[in-house]
Formats: C-alpha cells, sequence, structure tokens
C-alpha cells in the first residue's frame, strides 16, 4: 500500500512539472509578511486570479509545502487561501502552493508559485527620518535641513503582536559623539552643522513569559541593531532673479538665478501669462550642481508675463515669480545710442573745421615790402635814367617813368583783402 502511495505521489509531481494548458489560464499570487522573529508568527497568502473572463468560476483546493515551519492556521475560500506559521530557528524558508479543483487532488494543478520567509532571532524593524517645519511632518529618505527639528523614529515589524507585553529600551548614537537612552521609539535632534553621518541604535525588549516545563515564570529578552544614514543639507533659503523687467518682441532677455540653498538642486521655471505655483513636472526641468543658472528666453508676443521658479534640493522647497514687460518692437536702443553719437562725431568735425580755417585766414592778413629810402638808391636810380636816355631811343626813354610808376604802385603780394596802408614814391 505504501508503495502504491509513493507511485502517485511521484506521478502527481511529475505531472506537476510538466507544462498544462490550465496555466495559460490562472495565475497564482503568494505573499508573506516577513521577516519575523523566532517563536512569532507570519501570515502567507496566496490568491487565484483568472486571466480569462470567458473561464467558468469554480471551487479549487490549495496545497502547501511549508515544512520545516510549524502551521498554526490555516483558512481557504473559493479564490484564495491564508496559513498562519511560525518557526524556532532563524533562516530563510520556502513556502510553496499549488492549485487543484476541489475534488480532483490528484489532477494536474492548473496554478503554483512560491515565496521565502526569513526567520531572525533579532527584533525586526526600521529607522525613519522626518522633517518637522511649521507644526507639517514631511519624510525625505535619509535627507534633512539643518536648523530644522529632525525626527528619528524606529517602526517595530510585529505582525502577531509577538512583543504586545514587553518593555523596550532604546539606546540611540548619532554618530557625532552625542549618547541618548529613551524609552520612546523617536528622539529629536536640531543639527546646525552640514554633512553627512550614521546614526545607530540598539533595541532591547523584555518580557515575561510563563515556562512551558516547570511552569514558573521566565524573564524574555530580544535585541536588535539598527542603523541609518542621515544627510543633513542647507534648507533651500532664497532665490534671487537678477535682470530686467522690460524687454521687446524678438529680443533675447537674459536673467540670472541666484539660489542660496545646498547642490545638487531640481530647478523647475515656466513662463505664462499669469503666475502660477509650479505642481509636478509641468515645467522645464533643470539638474543643477551650483549655486547659479543663467536662463535665455525670446518672447514673440508683446504682453505681460510672469515667470515662475521652483527649486527643491531633496529637504526644502521655494517658489519664486518674476514680473516682465514685453513691448512691440521699435528703433532699438543701441541704434539710438548709435545715432547720437554719430551726430555728436559730426558737430564736433565741424567746429575744428571752423576754427582751423579762421587762423588761417589771419595768417594770409600779414603782408611783406621791401623799401629803400636810402641817398644811395635814389642816385643810382637817376644816374640809371640819365645813362639810359638818349637821342636814338627816346621813344623808350619817354617810357620809362611810367613803367615805373606803374612798377612801384604795383602790389607786393596777391591778397584777399587791402592793405591797411600803401607807399607810393
Amino acid at each position: 500500500m505504501r508503495w502504491l502511495l509513493c507511485a502517485l505521489l511521484l506521478l502527481r509531481l511529475q505531472l506537476g512539472h510538466s507544462r498544462s494548458p490550465a496555466a495559460e489560464l490562472y495565475s497564482l499570487e503568494i505573499t508573506n509578511n516577513g521577516p519575523i522573529t523566532t517563536g512569532a508568527q507570519a501570515t502567507v497568502q496566496a490568491r487565484l486570479r483568472m486571466k480569462n473572463e470567458n473561464v467558468t468560476s469554480n471551487w479549487y483546493h490549495f496545497n502547501w509545502v511549508y515544512a520545516p515551519l510549524i502551521l498554526i492556521e490555516k483558512s481557504e475560500q473559493q479564490f484564495n487561501s491564508i496559513i498562519n506559521v511560525t518557526g524556532e530557528f532563524p533562516g530563510t524558508f520556502p513556502v510553496s502552493v499549488w492549485v487543484t479543483h476541489k475534488h480532483c487532488w490528484l489532477c494536474r494543478p492548473i496554478a503554483r508559485n512560491i515565496t521565502v520567509l526569513q526567520i531572525t532571532e533579532f527584533i525586526t524593524g526600521n529607522l525613519t527620518i522626518a522633517q518637522i517645519e511649521d507644526s507639517r511632518v514631511t519624510t525625505h529618505g535619509s535627507s534633512s535641513s539643518t536648523d530644522t527639528v529632525t525626527r528619528i523614529s524606529f517602526s517595530l515589524h510585529d505582525p502577531s503582536h509577538y512583543f504586545k507585553s514587553a518593555s523596550f529600551v532604546y539606546n540611540w548614537d548619532f554618530g557625532d559623539g552625542v549618547y541618548q537612552i529613551t524609552k520612546e521609539p523617536f528622539v529629536y535632534c536640531n543639527c546646525s552643522s552640514m554633512g553627512n553621518r550614521t546614526v545607530h541604535l540598539k533595541v532591547v525588549a523584555e518580557w515575561e513569559q510563563v515556562g512551558s516545563i516547570i511552569h514558573e515564570r521566565e524573564m524574555m529578552q530580544k535585541t536588535g541593531d539598527f542603523t541609518t544614514a542621515l544627510e543633513l543639507l542647507d534648507a533651500v533659503k532664497s532665490i534671487d532673479i537678477v535682470g530686467s523687467r522690460e524687454t521687446h518682441v524678438m529680443e533675447n532677455l537674459n536673467l540670472s538665478l541666484h539660489i542660496n540653498g545646498t547642490p545638487p538642486l531640481a530647478l523647475c521655471w515656466l513662463i505664462k501669462s499669469e503666475c502660477i505655483p509650479l505642481e509636478g513636472d509641468k515645467c522645464h526641468l533643470v539638474e543643477i550642481s551650483g549655486s547659479c543658472y543663467n536662463l535665455s528666453h525670446t518672447f514673440r508676443d508683446a504682453g505681460q508675463y510672469c515667470l515662475s521658479v521652483r527649486v527643491e534640493n531633496g529637504v526644502t522647497m521655494l517658489q519664486t515669480y518674476h514680473g516682465i514687460k514685453v513691448q512691440p518692437a521699435g528703433i532699438h536702443p543701441a541704434f539710438f545710442v548709435l545715432l547720437c553719437t554719430a551726430l555728436v562725431l559730426a558737430m564736433l568735425v565741424l567746429v575744428l573745421y571752423t576754427t582751423f580755417r579762421s587762423h588761417k585766414q589771419q595768417k594770409d592778413l600779414v603782408e611783406v615790402a621791401d623799401f629803400d629810402f636810402s641817398p644811395l638808391a635814389d642816385e643810382h636810380r637817376s644816374n640809371h635814367s640819365k645813362s639810359g636816355c638818349g637821342p636814338v631811343c627816346c621813344r623808350s626813354c619817354f617810357l620809362q617813368p611810367s613803367k615805373e610808376a606803374a612798377w612801384e604802385s604795383h602790389e607786393l603780394l596777391h591778397s584777399l583783402y587791402k592793405p591797411a596802408k600803401m607807399y607810393t614814391l
């Protein structure tokens, strides 16, 4: 009889490993709420889902394999099944399940799945970091901002209420030489120095338990060590937008954004006709590693616009606005300045030319003459006139005085103006 039962089990396993057409019609989900500590209970749940809506619903049987764990309770419905198990030894234990039709346990399984349950001898839980500002509690992973209240809390993972009668003691090490012992699962700190640190926590739980052999009360104790990283960043305190608030159509507007906060920073900006709060990713998102960002934009239409800017660094978020007035295209200021400069230069050249010409005309008024009034000169002239006249050239002598008069009355220099005095002989 035993060999027949073993043969049937082997046949069933062989049929289960072979892929059946029913596997394409069903899916089986399996979950557990581990990890748990030794002695506590874990819940494992399986849920059957139909991939094809045309499949007729029926009652199904869930077959569990959980050894060496100890089964505490099992419940089953039409499409799901739940078991509660416990373990006395730490380790990682697989829990599997396969599903067959209700009245055909030797039939081929229609779906199967497996999960892994982790059991430890220590207390299970985790540390969380939250930031308290303006009576609001916000969580940013392992990051927090300086000069604000930071809360570090411990969350016990005890789904079966195994530690419901235990008392706890929490030993905190903040990584900067500061230690604290509390009976509450949380502490508050106001850290002013920026940087990274590691927070350590040791949890001790004690409770009384009745012995299973001599039925006497004995003190039980479990411990747990937990660690988390704490990153302290400067909050985004201000956003300064440097640049003009007026521009023209098709003119490039340059703005400079100066941010007072610890990088890396996530900057989001948007230009609309009105100022709006920025939410989500409906804006131009930029990741910057510094504290300054240059923004350039060209407007195609005139009107009143608003630049909305949002900056966050993982711990804080700040938003600001900048109004911009866009005027229609006209004379560019650069062309106006150039025209004025050209006009000034032309006037300067005209003044210089007029001054130079007036100075030159004053020089033309000076007239130089060379007159010799000595007696020797008069005698030499009379001798020359006497010797030059004879009975032969009477005509030339008769004409000579007229030439001398013309020569003496001739001006030495040709000028534009009459001389002040004239000398005649």
